[in-house]
């Protein structure tokens, strides 16, 4: 290419000489021929001289020829390359449309482009790259440098900017018209800290043995049962689990519910789950009665229990409050009734009503998916009567109801306001806690999931733009203190900083890299319900002793451990933790195969605690020190050893023996100066090995350069290898 563009060039120069040359020789021939006519005019008389600077016309022509026709050439060149130069700009700047928010994907359609064209533009620029994805939105400045690193040019469309995507949510119905209301039966949280006795007291009022049921004793998920009085009145009972780890539970327990029975041991007292319960009552703004229960027992104080609330905003009738308070034994079933009075009683003064027609409404309670039947959730109907083949949307999840069924399992054809049931139908697991509208068809539920789908990519949009134009500030800011460090100084110095800087960056070496991945406990979880899963996420999330080891959950999920599950951990050289599913022996098996441990749980406790021992086995040894014997210093001297003098300290052994092979500190004042080994243990002249308590010794250090002092003490020990445990504490 090179050779070419130097023969063009060679070419136009002897074109432009050639031109000149003849140019030359013309302006001469006219001046000759003008001289010659001049003088035969004008002075001479000899046309036979004159005739010598006659040229014929013919000579003249053909230089004139020659002359234009050079000329042509340059001038039809030019043209030529003035037309190509012109058509190669319009080719090139191609115009791109482009708009605010354009993604990597849309940009490289829109330039007709491959999106790896997209990524080399960006690739010497502040944009993180690898963070990129072909869905990712790009800020403006980056759009137009895209562009102008393509050759095309860029014009901003306002269409795209403009154009809205319709909302297409479903929303629930506006208050309903006070005559249309009916009376609805009250939905009861039952609270308070573990083994206080809650479900057993739900128990007792609905008659059945949900307690021994319970894995370990303790309740771990939202039950929602409909008990009926003998007054016949009905009471929707939600009870939540106590414990520590299902504080998000209780949470959203106390968000769909009318009234909250706080339930508090009177042998007990005030805990910190109570105190947590009555914090999410005050939050959703719902009304308590009191329970102090385990009333039966000979330790049981009501009265302390009482004062104790008192200092959270609880105040009981007894102390001018309004606070209903009931003492009951749920064990033997005292003043139950009394309890499921008050409560009926409070319903009364809240009035509760609800508008039993048009689109349901309620909110999830639990979440699970069956072998058999599929998702499955557990609900409670706020407004509207649910019956089978109502059309439903929860989160980003729908279905078509195909079965309903109560909280003894059997079969209901609709479900009212305040009533627990359980929905079979759903296309997706939703998660406990989102709100169920009922829409008009399946058509109109896959607008309504799409739209919400659409508007958590927006937010994820957003936040994408976000985290680029953060990491892109950070990349201009660590340029600009580059420039401010390096600018003033000259390139060969410049150079060697950076050398050394590069050299200081080492990388890893395989056995370091190895200790390295040690310290990382990759985790897959695995639940029977939604419930479950959120609550063991919630106590990871307080894993705060990532410098010990680096705990990571690559994925979790709700349902039995499967094969792709047992595959991800193999990559990851991940642990899968599985609380109340099942793992089949041929899975199990193969799992050992590759190397791959699955611990299944039905106590949240044992689960977080094996958790702690799995991390605890990633961390390195600790080295304790035991001591074997301890002596006092009482003289000093020097013994000469060949041309040297070895300081020696003149010992008593106080406490158990000093044994030559062990490990020694020297302590003066109570603070360490020396640690190491003995060089020589004597007992009057004789080499020793040990010596125990009551016995003179001389002893000398592998330090020389130690000095001794009267009173100083010596310490045999020995070192013992003890594994480490986390730092790590769940709350329980």
């Amino acid at each position: 290419m090179n050779r070419r563009n130097m023969n063009q060039k060679i070419l136009k120069l002897e074109n432009l000489l050639r031109f000149h040359t003849l140019c030359r020789q013309l302006h001469s021939l006219g001046q000759r021929r003008t001289l010659v006519h001049c003088r035969h005019v004008f002075s001479s008389p000899y046309p036979v001289w004159t005739s010598q600077f006659y040229i014929q016309p013919w000579h003249t022509d053909t230089l004139i020829g020659a002359a234009f026709s050079q000329y042509r050439l340059l001038v039809t060149k030019k043209e030529e390359r003035q037309h190509k130069s012109h058509l190669s700009v319009t080719k090139s700047k191609k115009e791109v449309e482009a708009w605010i928010g354009m993604t990597v994907e849309e940009l490289a359609r829109a330039m007709e482009k491959d999106i790896d064209c997209v990524y080399e533009a960006l690739l010497n620029t502040a944009v993180d790259t690898d963070s990129l994805e072909a869905n990712s939105c790009l800020d403006d400045v980056w759009i137009k440098e895209v562009v102008k690193k393509a050759g095309m040019k860029l014009k901003w469309s306002k269409l795209k900017q403009d154009k809205v995507r319709q909302n297409k949510d479903a929303v629930r119905r506006p208050q309903a018209d006070p005559a249309l209301l009916t009376p609805r039966s009250p939905v009861v949280t039952i609270m308070g800290h573990v083994d206080h006795g809650k479900t057993t007291l739900l128990d007792k009022l609905r008659k059945t043995q949900v307690a021994a049921m319970e894995a370990g004793g303790i309740t771990q998920h939202i039950g929602a049962f409909l008990v009926s009085l003998p007054s016949g009145e009905k009471i929707t009972f939600l009870d939540t689990p106590g414990h520590a780890a299902f504080s998000a539970m209780r949470a959203r327990g106390a968000q769909v519910t009318d009234i909250v029975i706080l339930v508090v041991a009177a042998d007990d007292g005030v805990m910190k789950q109570t105190v947590e319960s009555i914090q999410h009552a005050k939050d959703a703004q719902v009304p308590i009665v009191l329970a102090i229960n385990k009333c039966d027992k000979a330790e049981a104080d009501p009265e302390k229990v009482k004062k104790e609330l008192l200092a959270y905003d609880v105040v009981c009738e007894d102390y001018g409050g309004d606070v209903q308070a009931v003492h009951v034994s749920a064990l033997t079933g005292d003043n139950l009734m009394a309890l499921a009075e008050a409560t009926i009683a409070l319903a009364e003064m809240l009035e509760l009503k609800a508008d039993p027609t048009g689109p349901v409404e309620g909110t999830v309670i639990e979440s699970f998916t069956d072998r058999g039947k599929g998702p499955i959730t557990t609900a409670i109907i706020q407004r509207g009567t649910l019956r089978k083949g109502s059309v439903l949307v929860a989160g980003k999840s729908w279905a078509k109801v195909r079965l309903m069924f109560d909280e003894n399992g059997k079969t209901i054809n609709e479900a009212c306001p305040s009533m627990p049931v359980g929905i079979i139908g759903w296309r997706d697991l939703p998660s406990a806690g989102d709100e169920i509208l009922e829409v008009e068809s399946e058509p109109r539920a896959h607008e309504v999931v799409d739209w919400r789908k659409y508007e958590q990519q927006q937010e994820k949009n957003k936040e994408d733009l976000k985290i680029i134009e953060e990491k892109r500030r950070e990349h201009q800011e660590a340029h600009w203190k580059d420039r401010e460090k390096y600018g003033t100084l000259h390139w060969k110095k410049r150079s060697f900083i950076k050398y050394q800087e590069k050299k200081g960056q080492t990388l890893f070496k395989p056995k370091e890299k190895t200790e390295s991945d040690s310290n990382i406990l990759p985790i897959i979880i695995k639940g029977d319900v939604d419930g479950s899963v959120e609550a063991i996420l919630n106590i990871v999330d307080t894993y705060d002793a990532s410098h010990e080891c680096e705990l990571e959950l690559i994925h979790f999920g709700v349902g039995d451990i499967s094969e792709n599950d047992v595959n991800l951990a193999e990559t990851f050289h991940g642990v899968i933790y599985g609380f109340n599913v099942n793992a089949g022996n041929v899975l199990q098996k193969s799992a050992a195969k590759k190397g791959v441990k699955i611990k299944l749980h039905k106590i949240i406790y044992r689960l977080i605690e094996d958790l702690q021992e799995e991390l605890s086995s990633r961390l390195p040894c600790m080295v304790e020190e035991h001591p074997i014997g301890e002596a006092s210093i009482l003289a000093i001297f020097s013994v000469t050893e060949g041309k040297k003098k070895v300081p020696v300290a003149g010992c008593r052994v106080q406490k158990g023996q000093l044994e030559k092979i062990q490990k020694f500190k020297l302590l003066r004042n109570g603070q360490v100066i020396w640690k190491g080994s003995l060089t020589s243990l004597k007992h009057h002249k004789d080499d020793v090995p040990v010596i125990r308590t009551g016995m003179d010794c001389g002893l000398s250090l592998d330090e020389p350069k130690i000095e001794f002092k009267v009173g100083d003490e010596i310490v045999c020990y020995e070192e013992k290898e003890v594994l480490a445990k986390t730092s790590w504490d769940p709350g329980f």
